[in-house]
């Protein structure tokens, strides 16, 4: 099956997953409070729905735009704007009728489905699959270092071994410490047989971001073709699974990273690339992307454990997990407010890219986990059409003992919804310029 087909059903069937579970976190204490909740739909129906169907006082269906789901609930000012009802007198059945304490377990309610899914998927993940990873025995010829990182004393050839002095199972995982976590000492082994422990800058995920330098540490790999991508330089150019480069600009290649050194000085540029193929040797004519990259990956040439887990064992490395996931996506979306991390938001087209492109549960569940979380976070922030928006006011009521009136919030609603189309239009529009040219 195309491989776009097999991301775009996996990302249909996780976000109907997600949005279904998150509306039933708002649906079921409404009802435990005795609220109606007039509907419960997945999609939107702008005009018309696909399908739907009136149970007991509500309307449950499935809407045409997949842009997310919603639950309408009796007495509250949401993306319905329902005026007409605000208008007249409260009943005891609304939503605006009820404490103050209760309105607030409603709106976290879908936050905490999102978030506790997460954690759990994961969970699951640990007791079924376990955890892969490459340990420092595991990567005898260590890392490549990027030019920008040597100056603090890491050599070509270094194994990670701690990272703050605890020692790091997974050594591929250093990368993302570095960037999203505070890390102080890196403890390496050289080549040689040193130990040393090097000291980096406290703003080193800040320079990382900066300078572009976001992959410091490449595992050292023989340049054999594993993967070409889609549309990209390597298939135009005609590069095949199992071709060996040779020579790039007539520079020998003996490792993969020296690729790069080559492709990104010379970005746009065509290059003579020399390759082993069936014992043939052959060259090609290549044109590096605007970033510098072919389009293809290299077959691993090191060795992946994997690591698991009892059932006990399997909640507590589960949590973990899903903690961290939760704290690192944190850590970076301060990136988001820059004009570089501004051009990497994504939309569907990049949450679908985040599956993988044959069907494999495992990759399912772990992405699914990943946007369960990401959609815990973004809608726990304090804007208005949002979870968090509705949080913001009811603690502000809840604090001041005064309640925001029905105009101020009509208009908030207005501006927070309006704010969030601008984002998912800029984002998805993102993901069309990138499709487009790049």
């Amino acid at each position: 099956m195309d491989p776009f087909i097999v991301k775009a059903i996996q990302l249909l069937l996780s976000l109907s997953l997600l949005i279904v579970l998150h509306e039933l976190g708002h649906f079921i204490p409404a009802k435990i409070f005795k609220t109606r909740v007039e509907k419960f739909f997945l999609f939107f129906d702008v005009k018309f729905a696909l399908f739907k169907k009136k149970i007991g006082g509500t309307e449950y269906g499935i809407g045409w735009l997949p842009l997310g789901g919603y639950v309408k609930i009796s007495g509250m000012i949401d993306e319905s704007m329902d005026k007409e009802q605000m208008a007249k007198p409260p009943e005891p059945w609304e939503f605006r009728s009820k404490p103050a304490w209760q309105r607030l377990i409603i709106m976290l309610g879908g936050v905490t489905v999102n978030l506790v899914l997460g954690f759990l998927i994961y969970m699951m993940i640990m007791f079924v699959w376990g955890k892969n990873y490459v340990g420092p025995d595991e990567m005898p010829e260590g890392f490549a270092i990027a030019e920008e990182f040597k100056q603090y004393g890491f050599e070509d050839g270094d194994r990670v071994l701690q990272l703050n002095g605890e020692d790091l199972q997974n050594s591929t995982d250093v990368n993302r410490h570095l960037f999203m976590r505070d890390v102080n000492t890196i403890t390496v082994l050289h080549q040689d047989g040193e130990k040393e422990t090097i000291e980096v800058p406290e703003d080193i995920g800040e320079r990382m971001w900066e300078e572009g330098v976001m992959l410091p540490f490449i595992p050292i790999q023989n340049p054999v073709i594993e993967k070409v991508a889609a549309d990209k330089a390597a298939e135009i150019a005609g590069l095949q699974k199992g071709d060996s480069i040779i020579s790039v600009n007539e520079q020998e290649i003996g490792y993969w990273h020296e690729i790069g050194k080559i492709t990104k000085e010379n970005k746009e540029k065509e290059l003579e690339l020399v390759f082993m193929r069936d014992n043939d040797i052959k060259s090609i004519m290549i044109t590096p992307d605007e970033e510098g990259m072919l389009g293809f990956s290299i077959k691993s040439n090191y060795e992946i454990k994997q690591q698991k887990y009892g059932f006990v064992e399997s909640i507590k490395q589960g949590f973990d997990y899903g903690y961290w996931t939760l704290h690192d996506y944190v850590a970076q979306f301060k990136y988001v407010f820059t004009q570089k991390g501004a051009t990497q938001l994504g939309g569907f087209g990049a949450i679908g890219d985040m599956f993988p492109d044959t069907w494999n549960w495992k990759g399912f569940w772990h992405t699914t986990a990943l946007i369960s979380i990401i959609l815990a976070f973004m809608n726990i922030l304090p804007i208005p059409a949002l979870d968090g928006g509705h949080v913001m006011f009811l603690l502000y009521e809840m604090i001041t003992g005064r309640t925001p009136n029905d105009k101020f919030m009509e208009v908030a609603q207005m501006v927070g919804f309006f704010i969030l189309i601008a984002l998912v239009l800029y984002a998805n529009g993102n993901d069309v310029y990138r499709w487009l040219f790049e």
